[in-house]
């Protein structure tokens, strides 16, 4: 059995190596650990100063060293039926969503890391919110929340806008 140490050492490395989201299964299966020693490995390397992402896909390390891509907020508003089209009109129009956040009474901000960048993607966590029964987080401020969205462009940010906006979601 590897040390801690070692074990959180070659746990950094998968991640940075990775060219996508890993999960805590196919990390522990990977280390020979349980998948609660490697969330356990998470805490404490993010504790230690790393920043790792918990997306819905899996972990994963910001880009470090490259170029920043453009990003701006969107500030939406919309029922639960409608959680589909708002991210099919991000992504179909280039964009990839980085988070959502909201504004709790009492906690202040809360933000949740999505990095949705595909059909597959948003299929993927409409089916985790369904089958774990959960609800959105912007259920607490009545649908209002924001995302942070990375585009191409600024062109490509005011086409996204203008969709949301047609689609009765964007909040002016």
């Amino acid at each position: 059995m590897m040390e801690a140490k070692e074990r959180r050492a070659q746990l950094l490395n998968a991640l940075r190596q990775a060219k996508e989201p890993l999960t805590g299964s196919t990390l522990a299966r990977e280390m020979g650990v349980s998948r609660q020693i490697i969330v356990g490995d998470i805490a404490i390397l993010r504790a230690a100063g790393v920043n790792i992402y918990a997306t819905p896909q899996g972990y994963v390390l910001p880009m470090e060293n490259v170029s920043q891509p453009l990003t701006g907020t969107l500030a939406c508003k919309h029922s639960r039926r409608q959680v589909a089209q708002e991210l099919e009109i991000i992504i179909d129009h280039g964009g990839k969503v980085r988070d959502v956040i909201v504004e709790h009474p009492v906690y202040g901000e809360i933000r949740a890391n999505l990095m949705l960048s595909s059909r597959r993607d948003i299929a993927d966590f409409l089916a985790a919110l369904t089958n774990s029964g959960a609800e959105p987080i912007s259920i607490v401020t009545g649908g209002v929340h924001l995302h942070t969205v990375e585009v191409p462009s600024e062109e490509v940010f005011r086409e996204i806008e203008g969709a949301l906006k047609a689609a009765g979601i964007l909040i002016h």
